[in-house]
């Protein structure tokens, strides 16, 4: 069987002939390159493949799935495994095999379920995989939780790695909910101070008359309630890495003292005199525009250049857009490992996130992922499960990208003269003409260009694609 090239193959297992071939013409439909065997003869369909996205098993003996799936397993390291007509994963499943092995109870019903399976194991290869680019791939393997494609995230990959091993101060911005504590971990975890404590501060959380308690520690009796000694941050810290989150919510007497531990090196207790060492990195991030409040006399200058050595600008996830299912797939795992449940989104549903704005940031889809894992477990979530706000057609703000829509013909001075006559009409022939007439003129709009119809249709490429051929429409591109 001849593979177009622009496709990964996905291999088909299925020991009923007839089921099999059906399903391997369905997939064909779809535009994919399949490799079809039974039990026996997939590591010959396999051999000279390369990269295998996905592997659909159908019609198997349940005795003989667990040598099967272990054999895949061994084989295929980077490849989703999908159990086609089942409702649950079978309990032998260890933690690792779980991570990519999905029972799909409907797929071999209609082709949209069947586009959403494949939509999912791709995700789920690209992870496996640590996305398609070598390049990435090795940004991945240097910092991690910092997942994505977009040029944004790379960017921010690459920065961070040129920073290893050095003691530089940094100073991390971005709205809230970007990720900054995670490439402050990254920044202490690629340090020669990794073996030592990583202590993150909340700066806008603590209140302002006990910051400096929390950050140096006290003596006993030093105030009022001050019953016995305390370590603060800075020596919990030692030989790591401080991490002062919220630094511009941090008030400007603190300010003063900061400036000083980090010019002079030490530090004494609240009510102390003893000078004790500092020996931590200084990390510090915000959300706020520190420029401006020191024009505003809110922030410290000196300060501000002090932290701000090399600066790291955390990209909003309406920047990243492409990263959104990335982001989904690792988002589960997390869920999964963590044993809080799992559940899996449809391409439709996953269309609607990168369609919404994303004020919370990552911090914002994280949230909702818990919340559909909890509300729908081990399910699949589509567009009409998601919260209202994200699949909400008159959301305030729409990305640049939006898709447009085909402008409507003028209407007939008479209603009634752009109807068919009523009776003997065939309903169904009606509604495929008119399918194919807004389909004929998309593709005409755009050029003969497949993918720009299908966004004028609001459809995905690939179910454009079958009504084209339902329709025998041809294709350019």
């Amino acid at each position: 069987m001849v593979m177009p090239a622009s496709k990964s193959p996905i291999l088909l297992i299925c020991e009923d002939e007839p089921a099999r071939h059906e399903l391997a013409v369905k997939l064909e439909f779809l535009d994919e390159a399949v490799a079809a065997a039974d039990f026996g003869g997939w590591r010959r369909a396999a051999a000279g493949l390369g990269t295998v996205e996905a592997v659909l098993l159908s019609g198997y003996d349940p005795g003989g799935l667990r040598r099967l799936l272990d054999e895949l397993e061994s084989a295929l390291p980077e490849t989703a495994f999908v159990l086609l007509g089942e409702e649950e994963i079978p309990e032998f499943a260890d933690e690792g095999l779980r991570a990519r092995l999905f029972a799909e109870p409907d797929a071999l019903s209609h082709f949209r379920d069947l586009l959403d399976v494949l939509h999912k194991a791709r995700l789920c290869h690209e992870h496996l995989a640590g996305t398609v680019d070598s390049d990435i791939t090795r940004g991945l393997a240097a910092v991690q939780g910092l997942i994505g494609v977009s040029p944004a995230i790379q960017r921010v990959r690459e920065v961070v790695a040129r920073l290893a091993d050095t003691e530089v101060n940094v100073l991390i911005t971005g709205d809230s909910g970007t990720g900054k504590e995670v490439v402050a971990r990254n920044l202490h975890r690629i340090s020669g101070r990794e073996c030592k404590p990583f202590v993150p501060v909340n700066c806008g959380a603590i209140p302002g008359e006990l910051l400096e308690s929390e950050l140096f520690g006290h003596e006993k009796g030093a105030f009022t309630g001050a019953v016995a000694s305390t370590v603060g941050r800075f020596e919990r810290a030692h030989g790591g890495t401080l991490f002062l989150d919220e630094i511009g919510d941090m008030p400007l007497n603190m300010q003063v003292k900061l400036l000083r531990v980090l010019e002079e090196g030490s530090f004494e207790k609240v009510g102390g005199t003893r000078s004790i060492e500092a020996d931590v990195r200084i990390l510090t991030a915000t959300h706020k525009n520190l420029e401006e409040m020191i024009e505003r006399g809110e922030f410290r200058e000196d300060l501000y250049y002090r932290i701000n050595v090399f600066p790291i600008e955390m990209p909003p996830l309406r920047r990243r857009i492409d990263d959104i299912p990335l982001l989904l797939n690792e988002l589960i795992r997390n869920l999964e490992a963590a044993g809080k449940g799992t559940v899996r989104f449809n391409s439709a549903a996953v269309s609607a996130l990168c369609a919404y704005v994303w004020p919370g940031n990552v911090r914002e889809l994280a949230n909702l992922v818990e919340r559909m894992a909890i509300l729908y477990p081990h399910g699949i979530v589509g567009v009409e499960k998601l919260p209202g706000k994200i699949c909400s057609p008159d959301r305030e703000t729409e990305p640049a990208s939006a898709v447009r829509e085909i402008a409507p013909e003028p209407a007939a001075a008479d209603p009634s003269a752009a109807m068919p006559p009523i009776h003997g009409m065939d309903l169904k022939q009606y509604l495929a003409n008119l399918e194919k007439d807004f389909i004929e003129r998309a593709l005409q709009d755009s050029g003969g260009v497949v993918k720009q119809a299908a966004e004028r249709l609001q459809l995905r490429r690939t179910t454009l694609v079958e009504k084209m051929r339902r329709h025998n429409i041809g294709r350019k591109g």
